[in-house]
């Protein structure tokens, strides 16, 4: 006789995976440490395999795990489906949320899928923006949530991480290592005067290489080595790299990720939403 895998276990396995340790899982799950420890062990027994390392700081997972946690993400988002498709009382509307352009990836792809799985009548629209912008919409309520990159977040802001800003070029180019330095930032980009501001203060000259309103065009003269950008560590845009050490450009100091409510749209569905931003979020970051 085949076997079923117990769901319950398998959310708890998921949770601990994706949050990264007991401690967190227990809160997103409403459950003690104990009780979740207990399902993760219970799984373990039952297909006679370790799915954690444990080390003194946090739980990662071992190959058999990363296995497992695929199956379990497709299994857990076809539950969850298939209640909200059969549930009477599942929750219809839309949420607006906006995201800073260099923080969507990876975590929104995944979020949304999730989210639409979960929440399958429930409609997101995503804008995609620079913080400024959005700040702006935000204010006129054109947005129920937003993301935000910001040296300082505000009041009404929480504050979900904090990453350095560096400096990002062609690896074993030479546009970081001219002078005057060439800078390649869309107009209105909010780590532009940041640069800006700290060359000025190690006394290293710099000019322009862009006019415009295209961050993908910017993005174009630094993969070509024709200047040097900033981006915050570990969300670097494909085919360049953290050039700062290798060409002596000054530090650049830390930006925040906030995370912004309007309180327009209340409930579960809202919550569960912040709820993953914030997982996504302050795993990646922190």
């Amino acid at each position: 006789m085949p076997r079923n895998l117990d769901l319950t276990a398998l959310r708890a396995f998921a949770t601990v995976a994706e949050a990264g340790g007991v401690t967190r899982a227990a809160g997103l799950l409403n459950l003690t440490q104990s009780a979740v420890s207990m399902q993760i062990k219970r799984l373990e027994q039952s297909l006679g395999r370790e799915f954690f390392a444990r080390t003194a700081r946090r739980l990662t997972l071992t190959p058999e795990g990363e296995q497992l946690l695929g199956y379990a993400r497709r299994m857990l988002e076809l539950n969850d489906e298939a209640l909200s498709r059969m549930t009477d009382g599942a929750y219809e509307g839309e949420l607006r949320l906006g995201v800073p352009h260099d923080i969507v990836y990876p975590a929104i792809p995944r979020i949304l899928a999730r989210f639409a799985a979960r929440y399958p009548r429930v409609r997101i629209n995503l804008v995609s923006s620079f913080t400024d912008l959005m700040r702006d919409a935000f204010a006129r309520g054109e947005l129920d949530l937003m993301l935000s990159t910001e040296e300082a977040i505000g009041p009404q802001g929480e504050e979900l991480a904090a990453r350095d800003l560096v400096w990002i070029g062609v690896e074993g180019g030479t546009a970081g290592q001219g002078r005057p330095v060439r800078l390649g930032f869309e107009e209105i980009c909010r780590f532009r005067p940041i640069a800006q501001a700290a060359l000025d203060a190690a006394g290293i000259p710099w000019e322009m290489s862009f006019t415009g309103r295209s961050n993908e065009a910017a993005m174009a003269l630094v993969a070509a080595d024709l200047a040097v950008s900033v981006r915050m560590r570990g969300a670097l845009p494909q085919h360049v790299a953290d050039i700062g050490p290798a060409t002596g450009l000054p530090p650049l100091g830390a930006v925040r990720i906030g995370l912004y409510d309007a309180g327009a749209e209340k409930g579960e569905v809202v919550e569960a939403l912040k709820e993953e931003l914030r997982l996504a979020y302050c795993q990646a970051y922190c």
